[in-house]
Order: structure tokens, then sequence, then C-alpha cells
């Protein structure tokens, strides 16, 4: 799994389980979730390093997670700090409170942001399963 993590950061473990989780998905699960999510979202998180790492999460072909920048274009890219992230993740921080105080920022199609917080869930609830 050290290929989809970076070291240094909380959000390398929670990116793993994604990873993990979209590989376990059926192909209807695949196609479910494209279908109800249908974009590609960049993710921009550092830590208190002030370094940057960068993973993409692409659910508009294949169901997958990426370390790197998205290629095809992101359609949200979202920049944030590691602490954040885990807090979304976690369920502790709620996307849009963190939207409204400058803890997280985005580029490109917002609504489309607003459907993190259920990608990072059916992965936590895919995990749960395993």
């Amino acid at each position: 799994m050290s290929d989809i993590t970076y070291s240094g950061f909380k959000a390398s473990e929670i990116i793993a389980a994604l990873h993990q989780a979209f590989a376990t998905f059926t192909d209807k699960e695949k196609q479910d979730n494209i279908k109800k999510t249908n974009g590609i979202f960049e993710l921009r998180i550092s830590n208190d390093a002030k370094e940057e790492a960068v993973w993409t999460i692409d659910l508009k072909k294949n169901a997958t997670v990426i370390k790197g920048t998205a290629k095809p274009k992101a359609d949200v890219t979202l920049i944030m700090s590691d602490d954040t992230f885990t807090q979304l993740a976690s369920g502790k921080l709620n996307g849009q409170k963190a939207f409204m105080t400058g803890k997280l920022k985005t580029r490109g199609n917002m609504m489309l942001a607003t459907k993190l917080e259920q990608v990072l869930k059916v992965a936590k609830s895919k995990q749960a399963k395993l």
C-alpha cells in the first residue's frame, strides 16, 4: 500500500483504506458509486511541516484512488490541512462548516465537493465489513 501513501500524513491511512475499499467493490458497486458521484476529486492536503500531499479520487470512470494530480483534470480540487481531512473522514467535522470557517477551500465544481463526505462514508462502511 506504500505506493498510495505519503509519510508524515495522517490522511495517508484514510486514503489507503479508501483505495482498499474501492478495490473490493463489485462491478455493480463501482457503477452505482460512479453514477451517484460522477466526478473526479483532487485532494491537496498539507501537514504541520507545510508539506503537501496530493491524491485523486476518480468516481467518473473507474472508482479508483491514485497518488498524484488528476489526469484528466479534476472536477473539483479540495485544499485542506491533514487535521481537517482526518476530522472530515471521521465525521467529527462537517464539510460545509469546514468550508464556511475557511478550513476547506475548493476550486472547480463546488456542488461536487459536497459529495466527498458520502464517498468517505461508503468506503468506511465497506472497510468495516472486511
